[in-house]
């Protein structure tokens, strides 16, 4: 287990991070979301030791990690891998040797170990090229794979999935809940609420460096019918018209940037529209606002500020949410 509390951070007079607790449990699988600037890396950073905060007390395992000598023997434990990865010069193969020869690990174990991580994140036919040589998203496999051969206690992840196609993609995440049933505690930071709400046990929004157990914006469970194409999703009084091949339980996600705002009816065939009351306006950074519309269940929109001052939108004001129906994920 890995857990921080007080964290404060920044750069310079720029605060970063301010976090009450964060805690990262043994055997489950944690999932950091929120938008580009939030500090999702930052924190990330500091979990793995790399990067000591101005206050506030880090523990591994119950031990409180504060000396240098305290924060070496932690980073042996706890492995990061980030989003633009750094991988040494040579091939694939002799970059995971020598990582694995840095924590103690002999050549035999580890090229068993090597070859094995490498298989498990569709990497195996990359051993022998040239480190300088290969995509982002090989790159960042490759990166996945030497973490992995370390059998960390705590794997932390910067958007693993960021340079992946779906079909990659989904095998990262399943190698995550593999490491999970191993034992180890992981984290990995995303802004595709999709992939963090599909396999995470535990998600937590960060937003100008504080992190948050929040419900996320617009997602719902319901039951589709058979059949594929354009069908109809039940979400307590609304009906949402979906496009999916997906039947039986699912999650809708309709993201608030997609959902457009309006004082009258839209009059469009191709998208769900809701009438409702605003009942919340908050400034969601500082060129967008969202707004919460009681529409039998909460809708939330990301607007523009002069969108809201063009519209003349206050609290208790009636709108008109309309959403594509093609704009409705599904997972």
């Amino acid at each position: 287990m890995l857990e921080v509390r007080d964290l404060e951070h920044g750069y310079g007079r720029r605060n970063v991070l301010a976090v009450d607790t964060f805690t990262i449990q043994t055997g489950t699988v944690t999932a950091v979301v929120g938008p580009n600037g939030s500090g999702k890396s930052t924190l990330l950073r500091v979990l793995a030791f790399l990067e000591t905060p101005r206050a506030g007390i880090l523990r591994l395992d119950g031990a409180p990690i504060r000396t240098p000598a305290e924060r070496r023997r932690a980073r042996r434990r706890v492995t990061l891998v980030e989003q633009t990865p750094y991988l040494f010069a040579g091939t694939v193969q002799e970059n995971m040797a020598y990582a694995l020869s840095l924590h103690g690990i002999r050549r035999t174990e580890g090229t068993g170990r090597a070859r094995q991580a490498l298989e498990r994140v569709l990497a195996s036919d990359l051993a022998q090229r040239r480190a300088d040589q290969l995509s982002n998203g090989e790159a960042q496999r490759v990166a996945i794979a030497r973490a992995l051969a370390l059998e960390p206690a705590v794997l932390l992840l910067d958007e693993p999935a960021s340079a992946a196609d779906r079909a990659t993609s989904t095998r990262l995440y399943q190698v995550l809940d593999e490491e999970r049933s191993r034992g180890a505690a992981v984290c990995f930071a995303s802004h595709q609420l999709e992939d963090a709400y599909r396999w995470s046990d535990h998600l937590v929004a960060l937003a100008d460096g504080r992190t948050g157990l929040v419900t996320p914006e617009n997602l719902f469970r319901t039951v589709l019918p058979d059949g594929g194409g354009s069908k109809t999703a039940r979400v307590g009084p609304l009906d949402i018209r979906v496009v999916t091949d997906r039947v039986g339980p699912v999650t809708l996600a309709i993201p608030a940037d997609e959902v457009l705002v309006s004082n009258t009816p839209l009059q469009s065939s191709a998208r769900n529209e809701f009438s409702g009351r605003v009942v919340r306006i908050s400034e969601h950074d500082r060129d967008r606002v969202t707004i919460i519309v009681d529409v039998g269940v909460d809708l939330a929109a990301r607007i523009t500020p002069s969108a809201l001052k063009e519209l003349d939108i206050q609290v208790g004001a009636t709108v008109v949410l309309a959403v594509k129906a093609l704009a409705v994920r599904v997972f």
